[in-house]
């Protein structure tokens, strides 16, 4: 297994970012929703008609993925996590329009209890804020009944490498790139399929990509401030590199990977 050394992250930071945006992520997410419905697919198409007995979704956010593993799969029992315990409200109409309900556990999914027995784990551009992946990938080995599902979506190396670029500081702990995962599944966790392709998004403006990441809550570990100086200098560089039919681009590295219990 790949040996990580678990970054820091200040969850308080992170959860002020996301509950900052929580009103307007669900529109301003289109990246992460097509991540969402794209895993809900992949998933789909490996196991068909099968039916679950018990769904267990971490870092549900605004209901992207479960919206969408509501419609591709049959799943009779539910329990849904999310880092702000407001996330529940907005999950509700989402459940009501699929005729189900849910259990919902609030918290970091590294503090919870995990629900057992469970046939399957699922979460959407959420892994990447997890500090020891390995150590949550076997809790969930530990979790899933033999035969489950666990189906995840991070982000690559490749992921919002503008603004790496040009020097931001709000990158997640966990970018992993499609080759890497083998190396973190603990042995009980056998892979079926990993993909891993971009997503550039277009912005007419830098400001508007700044924008894009205050609604979405996505640059939770950012402590920098912007100077008119600053912003300036960001704005020139960014038209100036990262052109895009005439505005900007952003780049989001999605990679799916689907598991199975052994």
């Amino acid at each position: 297994m790949k040996d990580l050394t678990p970054p820091a992250v200040d969850a308080a930071r992170v959860a002020r970012a996301f509950r900052r945006g929580l009103g307007s992520y669900h529109g301003a997410a289109s990246a992460q929703a097509q991540i969402a419905a794209e895993l809900s697919a992949l998933l789909a198409k490996h196991v068909g008609q099968t039916p679950f007995s018990h769904l267990f979704e971490f870092g549900a956010g605004t209901g992207h993925l479960t919206d969408a593993l509501l419609r591709d799969l049959s799943v009779s029992r539910l329990t849904l996590n999310d880092l702000l315990p407001e996330a529940e409200a907005g999950l509700l109409p989402i459940l009501r329009a699929r005729g189900k309900s849910a259990s919902f556990l609030p918290g970091r999914i590294e503090d919870i209890c995990l629900p057992e027995p469970l046939d399957l784990i699922a979460a959407a551009s959420v892994v990447q804020w997890v500090s020891d992946l390995p150590g949550l990938l076997r809790r969930f080995e530990a979790a899933l009944c033999p035969g489950g599902w666990l189906a995840l979506s991070g982000f690559g190396s490749a992921h919002f490498h503008e603004l790496v670029a040009l020097g931001s500081d709000a990158a997640a702990p966990n970018y992993m790139d499609h080759h890497q995962w083998a190396g973190v599944l603990p042995q009980g966790l056998r892979l079926i399929e990993l993909r891993q392709a971009p997503i550039v998004l277009r912005f007419d403006t830098p400001r508007a990509v700044l924008r894009h990441l205050r609604d979405t809550g996505v640059n939770g570990q950012s402590r920098g401030g912007w100077s008119r100086g600053r912003l300036r200098a960001f704005e020139d560089a960014y038209c100036s590199r990262f052109p895009n039919q005439g505005g900007v681009g952003l780049t989001y590295d999605p990679v799916l990977m689907l598991a199975r219990r052994v």
